[in-house]
């Protein structure tokens, strides 16, 4: 069951990061961000650190399939809901903000607790 789980978590984040890779402005669109059109760093930083890093990340997790590589996952996704907590915290709230925050935990928490080593 561990091994379907981890799996799911690997995919889902290739799938997540996919979206961004593929389709920044569509993503940018869906969390609220615009760019002002005097640059394409937004696409760039979509596709980077939305996208491909959480391709990456998955993908890893598969070829290297231990029990550390889909631990990173959650620490990973776990890290991102701290910065989402902090923007929560800091920047105000919003109901797309909660639920982001509420998916990221639960991944890192699920990904880290069933890969403790």
């Amino acid at each position: 069951m561990i091994d379907i789980i981890n799996i799911v978590i690997a995919l889902l984040s290739i799938g997540f990061g996919a979206i961004g890779w593929a389709a920044p402005h569509y993503t940018m669109r869906q969390v609220g961000l615009q760019s002002d059109g005097r640059t394409t760093m937004g696409a760039s930083e979509m596709r980077a650190a939305s996208g491909a890093l959480f391709v990456g990340l998955g993908a890893g997790a598969l070829l290297i399939d231990t029990p550390t590589a889909y631990a990173m996952i959650g620490c990973a996704w776990g890290g991102a809901a701290i910065g989402r907590l902090t923007s929560l915290l800091v920047d105000g709230t919003s109901r797309t903000k909660w639920i982001f925050f509420g998916v990221e935990i639960a991944v890192g928490i699920v990904a880290i607790t069933i890969n403790h080593i």
